[in-house]
């Protein structure tokens, strides 16, 4: 194997040193779905030392389209994506060290995970995690590349704590799409592009490359084929809450931490339970059999009745399929586990 990364320490800005780096670094992906597949196959093929992968999901037949990581035999056992990716991807490298954690990424998941963090990367689908991951950046001073897709449009802009205007400064100034993997879909070469922009900008940090960071913040219309760059260098803000002069982390305060949510793209309502709750799976499977039919494996137990699916997760959280209406979600999750 000495000659794995060969063709990558040819690339002078790398070289064996930055090749020596690479492999003494730890990233954090958090969201192992369409962006986080490519990310994390791009990571470890490239022999990153240490990933460490957060997501709250697990394989249905419509993400094999794009999530490249994941094989039908994944989505017929509900396979948590995490335990998914990890299997694939230390058949690609088993030299890298992969942990994994099936869970909501909140504060009191993602704060223990940051130990030795040199970059974060985003791969999650919602602006609630990208303000979380934005507040824990700034205040612990991590560098994070944040990265969208959905159609055929995709951006990606890198954070440098101290350095850059944050992901709040930008979004005062940067209009959003409105735009949902529901509403318009997607196309894998849009994921594709970001992911590749993405694992650019986590390398260069991994080596120590900052000259050759990004400065703008990157948009694209694969489909359309238009690229827009936008220079937000003076889009700091002195009074921004996260990242300014007096920064006071809005985005870490428990009232902001979102319990309810329906999730995009997923017709579905996530639960999740103020403390984790440990269910015996077998004993649930017996209470819930009455109310449909049950699929279960280590990580999660799954019920489908006749208008809705309950998923249950090791960890409490709880997944309402078929339904967006979260006062609908919260009469059935009481009824069968209240």
């Amino acid at each position: 194997m000495q000659n794995r990364y060969s063709r990558q320490q040819l690339f002078t800005p790398i070289g064996q040193s930055g090749q020596v780096s690479i492999q003494q670094k730890h990233a954090l992906l958090i969201g192992v779905g369409a962006l986080g597949s490519a990310s994390a196959e791009a990571l470890v093929r490239a022999g990153i030392g240490k990933l460490t992968l957060i997501d709250r999901d697990y394989v249905e037949w419509s993400n094999l389209q794009r999530q490249q990581l994941y094989t039908e035999q994944d989505a017929q056992e509900k396979m948590p994506k995490v335990i998914a990716a990890k299997k694939r991807l230390q058949e690609i490298n088993t030299e890298v060290e992969i942990n994994v954690a099936i869970m909501d990424a909140c504060i009191e998941t993602l704060l223990p995970l940051l130990k030795d963090v040199d970059v974060m990367v985003d791969a999650t689908d919602n602006f609630d995690v990208r303000f979380l991951m934005n507040d824990l950046a700034q205040k612990y001073r991590v560098p994070w590349v944040y990265g969208s897709c959905v159609g055929s449009y995709g951006a990606t802009y890198t954070i440098v704590p101290g350095k850059t205007p944050c992901l709040h400064c930008l979004l005062k100034a940067i209009p959003q799409t409105g735009m949902t993997c529901d509403t318009v879909g997607i196309i894998s070469p849009t994921v594709q592009i970001v992911a590749a922009y993405q694992v650019a900008e986590v390398l260069k940090l991994l080596v120590g490359d900052d000259k050759a960071l990004r400065k703008s913040y990157l948009t694209f219309d694969v489909w359309q084929n238009q690229h827009f760059e936008i220079n937000v260098a003076k889009m700091r803000q002195a009074d921004c809450p996260s990242c300014g002069n007096a920064p006071t982390y809005p985005y870490l305060s428990y009232e902001n931490q979102t319990k309810l949510q329906i999730l995009c793209g997923r017709d579905a309502v996530q639960i999740r339970p103020p403390k984790p709750i440990h269910y015996q799976f077998e004993q649930l499977a017996h209470q819930l059999r009455s109310y449909g039919e049950i699929q279960m494996n280590p990580y999660l137990l799954s019920c489908q009745a006749d208008d809705y699916r309950i998923v249950i997760f090791q960890d409490g959280r709880v997944v309402i399929h078929g339904i967006q209406d979260i006062q609908k979600a919260k009469t059935i999750y009481y009824r069968l586990l209240g």
